[in-house]
C-alpha cells in the first residue's frame, strides 16, 4: 500500500508529543520559515508527496531518525525482511515543494529495526519531468543498481548508472536521483544520516 499520508500523519505525532507547535518545528529546520509552514501544513494534511531531504530536516528537528516517519512499531534484534513483506510501500517525490506525482516508491529493509544508524531501501525509481532541484543533508548514501539505469546529479557532475553499478557519496554536496531513460529503475539505497 502507498501510504505519503502515513508519514505526515507520524510528524504530526511526534511534533505534537513533543509539544511544538507548526511554527515552533517550521522555526527549527533550515530555510524560509513561511515555507516550511506550508511544507509541514501539506505534510501533515497528506496533500504533499515528501521528498527526502525536508524528511531528515524534519526528522532531525524532532529529534528522531528517518525511519521513525515510516515504522510501525519497535522489534528486538534481529530485523528479518522477506521478498514477500516489501507489499508496505511508502511514496517520496524528488522534488521539494508542489509535486503530487511520486517518483520514488521506498520498502524499507529494517523497519521496526531498534535504534538503527543507517537506513536500507528497495527503491522504484520513476522517471522525472522537468528540472530537478539538487538537495543536501547530512549524512551519507550508498546505492546499488539492481535494474534499469538511474543518472546522479552531484555537484556539478553527472553520474550514469546501469544495473550492478554503485556509487557511494556524502549527501551534504547536493545532489539527485532520478531514472535514466524513459523506463523505470530500482535501487538498494543505505542512507546514513544523523539524528
Amino acid at each position: 500500500m502507498s501510504t505519503p499520508n502515513i508519514v505526515g500523519r507520524r510528524i504530526k505525532t511526534l511534533r505534537e508529543k513533543r509539544q511544538m507547535s507548526i511554527e515552533d518545528l517550521a522555526g527549527a529546520i533550515p530555510g524560509d520559515s513561511v515555507a516550511n509552514q506550508r511544507l509541514i501544513v501539506g505534510l501533515e494534511s497528506g496533500e504533499l508527496i515528501p521528498s527526502l531531504t525536508p524528511l531528515l530536516q524534519i526528522a532531525r528537528a524532532l529529534g528522531v531518525r528517518l525511519g521513525s516517519f515510516l515504522d510501525d512499531q519497535a522489534n528486538p534484534d534481529p530485523v528479518v525482511t522477506r521478498t514477500d513483506n516489501l507489499s508496505q510501500t511508502s511514496s517520496f517525490t524528488g522534488y521539494n515543494l508542489g509535486v503530487k506525482r511520486p517518483e520514488l516508491n521506498f520498502h524499507s529493509l529494517a523497519a521496526n529495526k531498534n535504534d538503527r544508524h543507517m537506513e536500507p531501501f528497495i527503491i522504484d525509481v520513476k522517471p522525472h519531468e522537468g528540472e530537478a532541484i539538487l538537495s543536501t543533508h547530512e549524512g551519507e548514501e550508498f546505492i546499488y543498481v539492481v535494474s534499469g539505469s538511474i543518472e546522479v546529479a552531484y555537484g556539478q557532475k553527472k553520474y550514469r548508472l546501469s544495473a550492478g553499478d554503485t556509487i557511494y557519496y556524502d549527501s551534504i554536496v547536493p545532489h539527485h536521483l532520478h531514472a535514466g531513460g524513459d523506463g523505470d529503475a530500482k535501487i538498494l539505497a543505505v542512507v546514513y544520516a544523523p539524528v
